[in-house]
């Protein structure tokens, strides 16, 4: 049921009001003027607010002021009878949401409450589907191994700051994961997250993907490009798979942050980038150091913090949360009841070789909704992983 506030002076004028609304079950709340309707906006959440100008102590426009701070998405419909069109205009010009003269039209009443009410419904309804949207774009990291609350903790720690940070970890095992909490929990948050997976881009593009460049300065050059640097300034440049990074790019790389300006491919102009670089690698880094393939300097310049992701094999304790957790999402995406898994189920998946990590997981664990039973059984798992 919409919940209704009255805020006028005039008792006659509320009684009237309150009776038109509860008949259309509303349910309505007074206020006899504008200090008792903020107390009353303080205390409760109103789907709709009828406000009348005129009135003692507190009127209708510093009222209007005070509710938009208070409560600056409930729709507040303007009342007087000593309504002009430079009123209402000023009314909704200080985010009224419309203006009706004193006596209110029954329809009119009605249909302006119903489109308030409506606004005030997608208002909700659109920041239900943004908090959707945000928890989708960075899981939950799952899991209560200490490997796991070491990692969580770190990143509480590290977040904050605009360290660089070298995650490390097989793959599959949830750097990815690892970098977007370092960002989501940054300053930086309001800003982009970049991604540039080094070992997906031939070695002879990286540096445009990386740095942009300018019309002409090859043969496929036909306009300008913005690379990732730019496209992440003020956010973060998650450069994944470092390890697989040309060493001509690496150089760039490393002046880029040495110096927090890029040079565009054929281009001579320096532009200032401002970007925190979080990176990753499954490779052993100093190993690749001592056979020539990775600059030292770089590694130094990227590794101010290390945070290890572990395989899923030195976690087994964690299967139960993940293969719960993975459950639920698939379900969800299919649109298909919850399934359960029996405990046999889940000590059979725990003595299974994850050479795929998570992802080889979340894998199984989709593979054993759509063929298993309910529960998942023992049997399933040992027929279908």
């Amino acid at each position: 049921m919409a919940k209704i506030l009255i805020v006028d002076d005039e008792a006659a004028i509320r009684r009237t009001l309150r009776e038109i609304l509860q008949f259309e079950k509303y349910d309505v709340d007074e206020a006899a003027d504008g200090l008792e309707g903020l107390v009353k906006v303080k205390q409760k959440s109103y789907d709709v607010i009828l406000l009348d100008i005129k009135m003692p102590k507190m009127d209708g426009m510093e009222a209007l002021e005070r509710i938009q701070e208070l409560s600056p998405d409930t729709p507040v419909i303007m009342i007087s009878g000593h309504g002009t069109i430079e009123t209402a205009v000023e009314a909704v010009k200080k985010g009224a949401f419309d203006f009706l003269s004193k006596p209110p039209d029954l329809n009119r009443l009605l249909i302006t409450v119903r489109n308030a009410l409506d606004k005030s419904s997608l208002i909700g309804e659109t920041k239900t589907l943004k908090r959707a949207v945000s928890k989708s774009k960075v899981q939950e990291i799952i899991g209560q191994s200490p490997a796991i609350q070491h990692i969580k903790n770190t990143i509480e720690r590290v977040a904050p700051t605009d360290a660089r940070v070298l995650v490390t970890g097989p793959n599959g095992s949830g750097k990815e994961l690892i970098a977007r909490w370092l960002h989501e929990l940054s300053a930086r948050s309001a800003q982009p997250i970049v991604e540039v997976n080094c070992a997906a881009i031939p070695s002879e593009l990286i540096e445009s993907e990386l740095f942009g460049h300018e019309k002409g300065s090859f043969t496929s050059a036909v306009k300008q490009r913005i690379g990732k640097f730019e496209q992440a300034h003020g956010g973060t440049l998650f450069l994944d798979e470092i390890g697989d990074m040309s060493l001509s790019a690496q150089a760039k790389v490393l002046r880029a942050l040495q110096e927090n300006r890029i040079t565009r491919v054929g281009g001579e102009k320096d532009i200032s980038v401002d970007v925190r670089i979080v990176a990753a690698t499954n490779k052993d880094l100093r190993r690749e150091i001592e056979k020539g393939n990775f600059r030292e300097d770089l590694y130094h310049r990227l590794a101010v913090i290390i945070i290890e992701s572990p395989a899923l094999n030195d976690r087994r304790e964690d299967i139960p949360l993940l293969a719960d957790h993975f459950l639920r999402i698939v379900c969800n995406e299919y649109g298909t009841a919850l399934k359960r898994i029996s405990p046999e189920a889940i000590r059979a998946l725990q003595n299974f070789n994850w050479t795929g990590n998570i992802r080889e997981l979340r894998n199984v664990v989709e593979r054993l909704i759509i063929l298993g039973g309910n529960p998942i059984s023992e049997e399933d798992v040992n027929m279908y992983v």
